[in-house]
């Protein structure tokens, strides 16, 4: 898409009045970037599709909430995706939880464990996700924003409503954080293979 010229708030403004062609342009300019967040932290591309979807369905739905920092919707969008995931999440635990209820079936005789393999993520990345996972709501949303994304902090405290210090004291405790939750995943697969 030509973004030369391209106007972003003007377009939202008119998607927000009900114009389907501008949001189309806005859903063109973005979702590469909301569906990479969602893959990023979910490592499933079709649930980072279905997330993608649901973003801005949201964001069509709810135009009037949408804000726009700096000129730009996408930092309302990538904050939307986390909390999209953070549901997406919820669902998916009580759709496994009600799956353990159900009798187990037979085993069958896997012929193909080099597929499961093949789609197993990289160690490191499923370490970072589940990491990412456990931070608490706001840290995700400040590591998002300013890492993932390398927002300036200016704009990550507008679409949060905080403050830029609180922004960058949340951003130094999200990043100890997220360290040491990876460090603490990892700790044991490295005395393993001590022995």
């Amino acid at each position: 898409m030509d973004t030369a010229g391209f106007d972003e708030a003007d377009a939202w403004s008119k998607a927000r009045d009900g114009d389907s062609a501008s949001f189309a342009a806005l859903f063109d300019r973005h979702r590469d970037r909301v569906f990479g967040q969602a893959l990023r932290l979910l490592g499933a591309p079709h649930d980072a599709e279905d997330v993608t979807a649901m973003v801005f369905l949201e964001a069509w739905r709810r135009r009037d909430a949408v804000r726009v920092v700096d000129g730009s919707i996408i930092a309302w969008l990538l904050v939307t995706t986390n909390y999209t995931i953070r549901n997406h999440t919820r669902s998916a635990r009580r759709y496994r939880i009600a799956l353990s209820k159900l009798p187990t079936p037979e085993p069958q005789p896997d012929g193909t464990p080099e597929v499961d393999d093949a789609f197993d993520n990289d160690g490191r990345a499923r370490v970072v996700r589940q990491a990412f996972a456990a931070l608490a709501p706001h840290d995700q949303d400040v590591v998002t924003l300013c890492i993932l994304e390398e927002l300036p902090l200016a704009e990550a405290a507008a679409v949060l409503r905080i403050p830029v210090g609180t922004v960058k004291s949340r951003l130094s405790r999200a990043k100890r954080r997220l360290g040491d939750l990876a460090l603490a995943q990892l700790e044991p697969a490295l005395e393993g293979g001590a022995e």
